[in-house]
């Protein structure tokens, strides 16, 4: 199972970005998917989360201006990042759990720079 992860890019602060992360393999189902970011000044931290069932958390810091979303929470999450400000740089990567089981699973990594 691999989680491909792509979107990220460089904007100018108060921009947006969308981020998109698909999981490979055909017997894969996610109990939930997410998004964690490594930024300059912490270590890699939640941002935010969707169960297959459609429940959804964020981090403080991103509510009300990052959206996640899927069209198949069990293999698929994207997240709009808008607002955006240089706070927000980091390396972006989708996390995993498979359904029915603790394997835990993280993407390559998709950077997002925020210029001021």
């Amino acid at each position: 199972v691999q989680l491909q992860a792509s979107g990220g890019g460089s904007v100018q602060a108060g921009g947006s970005l969308r981020l998109s992360c698909a999981a490979s393999g055909s017997g894969f189902k996610a109990l939930y998917m997410a998004w964690y970011r490594q930024t300059p000044l912490k270590q890699r931290e939640f941002v935010a989360s969707l169960t297959r069932l459609g429940r959804i958390n964020y981090a403080d810091d991103v509510r009300g201006r990052f959206t996640i979303s899927s069209d198949n929470p069990e293999k698929r999450v994207f997240l709009q990042m808008d607002s955006l400000s240089t706070w927000d740089t980091g390396v972006y990567y989708c996390h995993a759990q498979e359904l029915g089981r603790s394997t835990v699973y993280w993407g390559q990594g998709t950077q997002v720079t925020v210029s001021s």
